[in-house]
């Protein structure tokens, strides 16, 4: 809104939902008409300008000495990312400051209509060049784009305006996207770093996989927090080399899964619960109170799909806008060739926790698009769209029937499609036990808790029931 204030345009802002009492926004139409009349009855002249705000690109000349700030999204990868994007000739520095005071320093710099997770990207990149820590003229700033219909895709925007509001629109903001928005010519996805990243993606699934899977059931307190320390420093080495063998990263798969494989554990029955729903507060511990843990404490065993998954989701959507939405049929071609990739870099992975005693393979896009497809189209692709109900329907077909549905309060991909398909799943699979949970700054933790403990409550009484009836087969 600031912004088509400084265009020097006349605006008025209306917000309906479905009360029907339309008093106020009559009030804002007529008020907004009242200004024009008045405006036009004075004969004020206005110079009416683009309220967007220039593009700083970042150079070839910046690569050479430039910090590349990275917001956190995921512990597990991003520590891996970093060292992939380092030895290609980067200097980028993933922040360590995912917590409440960026979430505080968000609240300042990004409108209150904004989703949580635009809040938390934009808070730590402002706290973190609000620090004092970093030459303002040598910094810039990194964010993922996907292009979609959701806000997610506004990012960019919203970390420039933040940067202009700051005073420091000088900041380039690079755009990581596979979609051609945005361009720059020093920051290109060459083939060795794509070879890294994909591997480095891999190893962080394996490694959160296997550290939810063994830890709530470890009979030496901390032995998989070590083992994942020593795993993601051996990974960091691996990918910190100039080149990279597929030999080796097969050999690390193997070897990092049998280590975990066969750490000691109790026989101990917990129930399983799945993590499912926005992207970023799925993978962010700051951003869901750390649920994981929280499953935990409380006796849980926490379940979360892989973060490539969304990468093959992203993928196969185009296959649908081939078909009924007239887009051209390369785009298909080359979003399946992208699935083969994934799934040929993927496959030391799979094999390997598929001959392992603990783990399961990750699922096929394609089956839980079919799964996903008798509840809700394929064409409904906002956000997380029908990849958020294909995640519930493996996580209940792996025999994990509880799940947390967890959304940004106010994201309305999330809670339509992760809300509205609660009720279909229940009527198909009585035994699922489902809970959503809304995240935001102001959301209350207890009610949060509270919740997930009821969903908990019903996760024992449902094991209990089963190992009762399993007694008596």
């Amino acid at each position: 809104m600031k912004s088509l204030t400084v265009s020097d345009k006349i605006y008025t802002c209306l917000k309906i939902d479905e009360v029907n009492n339309l008093g106020a926004a009559r009030i804002r139409i007529r008020s907004l008409i009242a200004a024009i009349r008045a405006k036009k009855a004075q004969g004020q002249k206005r110079t009416v300008k683009p309220a967007s705000i220039d593009k700083v690109s970042f150079t070839k000349e910046m690569r050479k000495d430039y910090t590349i700030l990275c917001p956190q999204m995921s512990p597990f990868h991003f520590s891996l990312l970093q060292a992939a994007f380092n030895s290609c000739g980067y200097n980028l520095e993933v922040l360590p400051n995912d917590n409440k005071h960026a979430v505080d320093v968000g609240l300042k710099y990004v409108n209150n209509d904004a989703c949580y997770p635009s809040l938390i990207v934009v808070g730590q990149i402002m706290d973190a060049l609000l620090s004092g820590k970093y030459d303002l003229n040598k910094t810039a700033v990194v964010m993922s784009q996907t292009g979609g219909g959701c806000r997610a895709s506004n990012y960019i925007a919203f970390i420039r305006r933040a940067l202009k509001k700051a005073g420091m629109e000088h900041i380039p903001v690079i755009s990581v996207n596979l979609s051609g928005l945005e361009s720059n010519p020093g920051f290109k996805l060459t083939l060795p770093l794509v070879k890294k990243v994909a591997y480095g993606a891999v190893f962080g699934d394996i490694l959160m996989k296997c550290v939810y899977r063994m830890r709530p059931y470890e009979l030496e307190e901390g032995i998989v927090n070590r083992k994942h320390k020593i795993w993601e420093q051996r990974v960091i080495s691996f990918l910190s080399g100039s080149s990279v063998s597929h030999s080796q990263f097969k050999k690390m798969c193997r070897e990092m899964v049998h280590e975990f494989d066969t750490i000691p554990i109790s026989d101990v029955k917990k129930p399983r619960v799945g993590i499912v729903g926005e992207i970023l507060v799925k993978f962010l511990p700051a951003a869901n109170n750390h649920l994981a843990e929280l499953l935990e404490s409380e006796g849980a065993e926490a379940v979360v799909p892989d973060l490539i998954d969304f990468m093959c989701y992203c993928f196969y959507n185009q296959n649908f806008k081939v078909e009924n939405l007239g887009f051209k049929k390369s785009k298909a071609t080359m979003a399946n060739w992208g699935i083969k990739a994934i799934e040929w870099v993927r496959k030391p992975a799979s094999e390997a926790l598929a001959q392992s005693r603990h783990f399961a393979p990750p699922a096929d896009i394609r089956d839980l698009a079919k799964m996903a497809s008798p509840i809700v189209s394929t064409g409904n692709q906002t956000g997380e769209g029908w990849f958020l109900t294909g995640e519930m329907m493996e996580l209940i077909h792996g025999d994990v029937p509880n799940i947390v549905c967890i959304q940004p309060f106010g994201c309305l991909p999330n809670h339509i499609v992760g809300k509205g398909v609660i009720k279909e799943i229940r009527r198909e699979y009585p035994t699922a036990n489902i809970v959503a949970i809304d995240y935001d700054p102001g959301a209350s933790e207890v009610n949060q808790l509270n919740r997930i403990k009821l969903m908990l409550s019903t996760a024992q009484k449902n094991l209990k029931k089963s190992r009762k009836e399993r007694r008596i087969k």
